[in-house]
């Protein structure tokens, strides 16, 4: 957990603890999604193309982190991370109805 990213770390910490809430998994995969589209249009870190180019591509191991610490990783951050994407051409995830689908019987 030391080589982790501090605003990865927070925010897997917070989508533990709402996951363990009344959440079914419809709500977890929309909020999952939220987070990694964040994470993928660096709204708030770039972090996740930190630690590819310190791990994949020029395989330093040495991501430098923004923020730094835990305790720089402000709630805001961690909270933006969970909004819906503000951007008239992105797309929210749409699940198929569960009602279409047919579970065979064992």
């Amino acid at each position: 957990m030391r080589l982790a990213s501090p605003l990865a770390l927070k925010i897997s910490l917070k989508s533990i603890r709402e996951g363990r809430q009344a959440q079914n998994i419809e709500q977890c995969f929309y909020e999952d999604y939220n987070v990694v589209s964040h994470i993928f249009r660096r709204t708030v870190s770039n972090d996740f193309y930190e630690g590819t180019r310190a791990k994949v591509f020029d395989k330093d191991n040495k991501p430098k982190w923004d923020p730094s610490k835990v305790e720089l990783v402000s709630e805001e951050m961690v909270e933006q991370c969970f909004r819906n994407v503000n951007d008239e051409e992105w797309e929210s995830l749409q699940l198929p109805n569960r009602s279409n689908i047919i579970i065979p019987k064992l």
